[in-house]
């Protein structure tokens, strides 16, 4: 949805008149750490770029460099600049692959290209 209708909704949930939902799959916002898993397992079943970039970063802030990478590398393949700039520090610091200097900054470009703020400084 574009911006104004979401900020329009966000209008009438101050308001009273509408529950907040999640503008995109309408459903009530997760209250519990259960449903958010839930609902990011959702949509990263249905190829959310976006879901699949976050999983990974949580896996990465675990330690668990591997499975980050596997989810990063999903989500870059459907364009996720985010994924592109997570990618670029895993093989800039050899976390979960060998370090590669041309992947890294192929990655890095990605990035940038694709409109990442860090990646584009």
């Amino acid at each position: 949805i574009c911006n104004g209708c979401h900020h329009a909704n966000d209008l009438r949930i101050d308001e009273g008149k509408l529950q907040h939902k999640c503008s995109f799959c309408r459903e009530p916002t997760p209250s519990t750490e259960e449903d958010c898993e839930k609902y990011q397992r959702k949509r990263i079943e249905a190829n959310d770029p976006a879901a699949m970039s976050q999983k990974g970063i949580e896996l990465d802030k675990k330690g668990d460099y591997k499975s980050a990478l596997t989810y990063f590398m999903k989500a870059a393949g459907l364009g996720d600049a985010e994924a592109h700039y997570w990618l670029s520090h895993l093989y800039s610091d050899g976390l979960g692959v060998e370090k590669d200097s041309r992947k890294k900054i192929h990655h890095l470009e990605e990035a940038a290209i694709g409109g990442h703020p860090i990646a584009r400084f």
